[in-house]
């Protein structure tokens, strides 16, 4: 219809549309789903209980406040004092804090309440990035900060400070574990991403929706909050929620966290886009975020998160696929199919083989965000995939042992 533009599949969107023409359906017991998005969601061992029902208030049948409820916002405020803040003078309060239906939704806002910016952007990243920058080119101008595995996929602060500096930036938009790398930012180039904005007058975008998928800190979880000096004035936003790090996906319960004079005006822009968070969602996140039950999930996480990491990598490099960069967060692994044999080193053909098989996995060039098309001809990621374990482990292994007879099947296999 020509009243429509066209609207490209996301990546792992495309890959579900693709895999239901040959018969897949979410909980279909047949499929290994190593491209998903999102965590098991079930019970795991060591963790609390799961959350399987929901108490309906009477107040909750009306509209309630656009940034959320005050008992919600304080908990997240909280926690991040709690987490990150200890010592120090500067605390978030609930004035900080905006709850939002998820985070596509918390990214919407901000990005509406932008003004006319250049703002910056990595690849590869989020694939929803690219259609939520489009939205806005007419307002501002997004700039790509390509990432190079020469560089490890990690974008030091020298060369953040030089964009920042040659296209006039005054803003920043990064995931923090990186989706789809794994590439973790922490100690001291955190704190420098975060001096680069504070000196340099650019609003840091930190989506922090892995932050507690991290296998290499001390630390249970990274945030840039750790690193902020003054919560009113450092311009950084924050960006996270129960999707990922608790494992409620389909709650759709995130947050923005920042300075209260940025809140307030997301909130404003936020009146012409969404009525507001759920408020019994809201209020059973209370239950979620108690202090000694969060950490009892984010340890379990770890724990069992780590252990299917360790075993698709090793299967994987088995088959000849190859991880650059130390990847330590996310549940996902970013690899070379370079080296492998044709057609596999093709990651639409590795994709399409996959299939048939019913295994799913994510070219790598839908991480290639593209606002526009402004940037021509291949993407530097046609030999990349992503690669999920996010599902339950024996899924993985389900999955992983397809992925062998595969290349088994292939003439002239390479194993490592």
């Amino acid at each position: 219809m020509s009243f429509m533009r066209t609207v490209p599949y996301m990546g792992v969107i495309h890959v579900v549309a693709e895999a239901a023409k040959l018969g897949f359906r979410n909980g279909h017991p047949d499929w290994c789903n190593l491209g998903q998005g999102q965590p098991e969601v079930g019970p795991l061992a060591g963790a609390p209980p799961r959350i399987s029902e929901l108490v309906m208030a009477a107040s909750d049948h009306a509209y309630g406040p656009i940034n959320g409820g005050d008992d919600l916002r304080e908990a997240v405020a909280a926690r991040y004092n709690r987490l990150y803040r200890k010592g120090k003078a500067s605390q978030y309060t609930p004035d900080n804090v905006a709850i939002v239906a998820g985070g596509r939704l918390a990214l919407s806002r901000v990005f509406a309440a932008l003004g006319e910016i250049a703002i910056g952007y990595q690849t590869p990243d989020y694939t929803a990035y690219e259609d939520l920058l489009e939205y806005h080119q007419h307002r501002f101008r997004p700039v790509h900060c390509g990432m190079t595995e020469a560089e490890g996929f990690r974008i030091s602060p020298e060369r953040l400070e030089r964009e920042v500096e040659a296209h006039q930036l005054c803003a920043f938009l990064l995931s923090n574990p990186c989706n789809p790398t794994g590439e973790v930012i922490s100690g001291e180039d955190l704190a420098a991403y975060v001096d680069i904005g504070r000196r340099r007058d650019c609003l840091m975008i930190f989506d922090e929706f892995y932050s507690h998928y991290v296998y290499d800190l001390e630390e249970q979880s990274v945030s840039a909050a750790s690193c902020i000096e003054d919560v009113e004035k450092d311009p950084v936003l924050l960006l996270d929620g129960l999707t990922k790090n608790f494992r409620y996906p389909g709650w759709r319960v995130g947050w923005i966290v920042g300075p209260s004079e940025l809140i307030e005006i997301i909130g404003r822009a936020a009146s012409a886009i969404d009525g507001g968070p759920p408020q019994p969602l809201q209020r059973a996140a209370l239950t979620v975020l108690e202090s000694a039950r969060a950490d009892q999930e984010t340890q379990a996480v770890r724990r069992a998160f780590a252990a299917k990491r360790a075993l698709m990598r090793r299967e994987l490099e088995a088959l000849g696929v190859r991880f650059p960069g130390r990847g330590g967060g996310t549940f996902y692994l970013w690899g070379s199919i370079a080296d492998l044999p044709a057609p596999y080193n093709d990651a639409e053909a590795f994709f399409r083989a996959a299939l048939e098989r019913k295994v799913m996995v994510v070219p790598g060039a839908f991480f290639d965000v593209n606002p526009g098309r402004r940037r021509q001809g291949p993407s530097p990621y046609a030999d990349w995939l992503r690669f999920s374990y996010g599902p339950p482990l024996e899924n993985v292994e389900l999955g992983l042992g397809r992925l062998r007879q595969m290349m088994g099947s292939a003439q002239n296999a390479v194993w490592v």
